[in-house]
This record gives structure tokens, C-alpha cells and sequence, in this order.
């Protein structure tokens, strides 16, 4: 999570949406940088709202524009898939060597999920808080060149980004019946990412 005070904007960092890599660009520029650990860099709208919110309101005031990226929902998977894949992962009970994709996703749609499945939800993550905290802007990870603008529009500055925390490449397969199964038990994140 990155908090830049001139601009009056925070920058959730939603999982495996390239949100290490505009951490490094953007670090040397915010007023607060949030990285360690990961529960609290990756913090939700609803602990934002519960932890960070209360403190830069007094400090830094009101309004501020909550910002977030959120990527297509198989496409996120697919991510998670093969970032628990990354050498050293084998015999970790959230490894995913011993599954393949299809039944990673399937895993995934369980009430009770394993460990290797257990990734959250975007949409949950991005959910609006009951007292009207909520993402003021989102964009699609698929078009950076759309968030870059914003970025380098509303801080004022040139916008160069690495590819960081890369997960290995990989064909994933999905069955027909696994993708209908998700998009049932995940519509909400679904819906979510076409409205934008």
C-alpha cells in the first residue's frame, strides 16, 4: 500500500496485480509506503478502512481517492496457480505442483478450501466498507498503459515500471465446465471486472 499526501490518494495493492512493481517506482515519491508484511501490504478495503483510514484522516484530511488495479479473474488465478509453483515451493502445503490449473480452480471453488487454493477473492478484497470507504477508482490489469497515465497525471511525474515478482511461464488448460463452475460461484468478481 503506497499513501501519497500532496496527491490525496492511496494505492491498495491488490495480489498479483503487478502491484510490487509500481511499489518500486512510486516508493521514493509517497509519504507512506506499507510493504512488510503482507497482511498489511496487501490490505483490504475493510482493514484499511478499520487500521489506516482513522490515522491519515487526522493527518493528512479528507478526501482521499482509494485507488486499485484488479485483474481478470482466471487470468488472477492463473497467477496464484503459478506462483506457488516457484522453486522452493515443493512440500509446502500451498504449493501447486501436485494439481494441475484445472484443479487448482476447481479446489478454489470450495466452501473449504485446501491450503494450495486458499487465495481470497477480488472482489471481496475490493468490497465497500458499510460506512462508504471504497475503491474511488479501479482499473484492468490488462491495459497498464491506461493506470500508468492516470498515475503519472495525478502525481506529476514520468512513470517507468520493471516487471517484478514475475510468476513462471506456463500453458494453463481449463475446462469448459471448471470456468462455468467459477464464473457461478464467483460472479460477483465476474461482474465486477466487465464493468470496467
Amino acid at each position: 500500500m503506497l499513501v501519497f499526501s500532496k496527491a490525496r490518494m492511496v494505492l491498495l495493492s491488490v495480489p498479483k496485480t503487478g502491484t510490487t512493481a509500481y511499489e518500486a517506482a512510486l516508493a521514493p515519491h509517497a509519504a507512506l509506503v506499507i510493504s512488510d508484511p503482507p497482511e498489511l501490504k496487501h490490505a483490504p478495503v475493510f482493514r484499511y478502512n478499520r487500521h489506516f483510514r482513522p490515522m491519515i484522516e487526522k493527518f493528512i484530511g479528507e478526501p482521499m481517492d482509494i485507488v486499485a488495479v484488479m485483474r481478470e479473474p482466471v487470468s488472477w488465478l492463473g497467477s496464484w496457480y503459478r506462483f506457488r509453483q516457484r522453486p522452493g515451493m515443493e512440500g509446502r502445503a500451498n504449493a501447486t505442483h501436485h494439481v494441475s490449473f484445472d484443479e487448482f480452480v476447481d479446489a478454489y471453488c470450495r466452501g473449504d478450501r485446501p491450503g494450495f487454493a486458499n487465495v481470497g477473492n477480488q472482489a471481496k478484497f475490493l468490497e465497500p466498507t458499510r460506512n462508504g470507504t471504497a475503491v474511488t477508482r479501479l482499473f484492468r490489469y490488462e491495459d497498464p498503459a491506461k493506470f500508468d497515465a492516470f498515475l503519472s497525471d495525478r502525481l506529476g511525474l514520468g512513470l517507468e515500471t520493471q516487471r517484478l515478482n514475475v510468476s513462471p511461464s506456463m500453458q494453463l488448460d481449463l475446462a469448459a465446465r471448471t470456468e462455468a463452475k467459477l464464473r457461478r460461484k464467483f460472479a460477483e468478481d465476474f461482474a465486477l471486472y466487465d464493468s470496467l
